[in-house]
């Protein structure tokens, strides 16, 4: 996991502030300040206000981004204990020595990347057995023509026109779900459609696009192995079978791709 640009900032924003001579001037300082910053718009704001709102922001930003991690990765933040954290370094009161505080946080990474594996792991696993099961109950249904790869697919509307061969770039709509019904990706959200070779694509699309015909709309079911296999990515996680309905407008020709 590579530290973000936030969480440096973070970690030399409090390094900064902990370095700090605690005096009752600086305090009263501090809070006349962040009065001052409160009360300004942001066309009224100084150079300097920017600057200092602009660190506070990254550090509740990574905070908050962190917290929902833990969350999710069964580790819910402590957040009094955050508060006493981040005010003993304002107040040059710190616990821990600077050392032994780097040491306690690179523990607790090594102990998130950990978990975060474990899951990952997990949910490969439990991906591929829901997509089996899947795939075998929705290759009974009617309608639902299973290929010799494993791909499925519906013709949910005939198209008449030319149907792409799989160097041929092609211009479709689509709309992208897991299992669990969560949309990943749609172009009718983007609200233009995609424009692609067909070759460079999951093996899924690159087989089953060649089925159709211009016009039509098909929904593939694509196996984990068609799709991104043990890859993860954005809420795809490993082994995940995918559904797409795809609608086909256009194979699109050489020179009028240029």
């Amino acid at each position: 996991m590579q530290k973000s640009l936030v969480a440096l900032s973070t970690v030399a924003a409090l390094g900064l502030f902990a370095c700090q001579p605690n005096t009752e001037e600086k305090a009263d300082t501090v809070g006349t300040e962040m009065a001052e910053v409160a009360e300004n718009t942001t066309e009224s704001m100084t150079d300097v206000q920017k600057q200092a709102y602009a660190m506070g922001a990254s550090m509740g930003l990574f905070v908050a981004n962190r917290a929902q991690q833990q969350e999710q990765l069964g580790f819910p933040l402590d957040e009094a204990a955050l508060k006493e954290g981040f005010e003993d370094g304002l107040n040059d009161s710190l616990k821990f020595t600077p050392q032994e505080i780097q040491q306690i946080a690179q523990q607790g990474e090594e102990i998130l990347r950990a978990k975060q594996q474990e899951m990952a792991q997990k949910a490969a696993t439990d991906n591929i057995e829901a997509g089996a099961a899947y795939l075998e109950e929705n290759g009974k249904k009617e309608g639902v023509t299973t290929t010799e790869s494993g791909l499925q697919y519906e013709v949910l509307e005939e198209g008449e026109g030319a149907s792409p061969a799989a160097e041929d770039i092609v211009k479709v709509h689509y709309r992208g779900t897991l299992l669990d019904g969560t949309e990943f990706d749609s172009s009718y959200k983007r609200g233009e459609p995609a424009e692609f070779p067909l070759n460079q694509v999951i093996p899924g699309w690159t087989e089953g696009v060649q089925l159709m015909k211009e016009g039509a709309k098909y929904r593939f079911h694509i196996p984990s192995e068609l799709a991104y296999g043990e890859r993860a990515t954005g809420s795809i996680t490993p082994n995940s079978t995918l559904i797409f309905d795809v609608e086909l407008l256009e194979v699109v020709k050489e020179d009028a791709a240029e």
